[in-house]
């Protein structure tokens, strides 16, 4: 998954504000503690973070 479309399904998500604050905000243990700002500069591939991100905030399926 490229980074555009991560931040596009945040952003469909959460809003385009909100978006933003939870990446940097939220510390989720899926991502070993770690924002998704962190998880994503330390690496880890977008498509594992939205993965995160969707078990943690039960985003809709049709959303996944």
């Amino acid at each position: 998954m490229r980074l555009t479309i991560f931040w596009e399904r945040m952003a469909a998500h959460f809003g385009e504000s909100y978006a933003d604050s939870f990446a940097r905000d939220h510390v989720m243990s899926a991502l070993g503690g770690r924002t998704v700002h962190e998880a994503l500069d330390a690496g880890w591939d977008a498509k594992t973070v939205w993965h995160a991100v969707c078990t943690a905030m039960d985003v809709p399926q049709s959303m996944r």
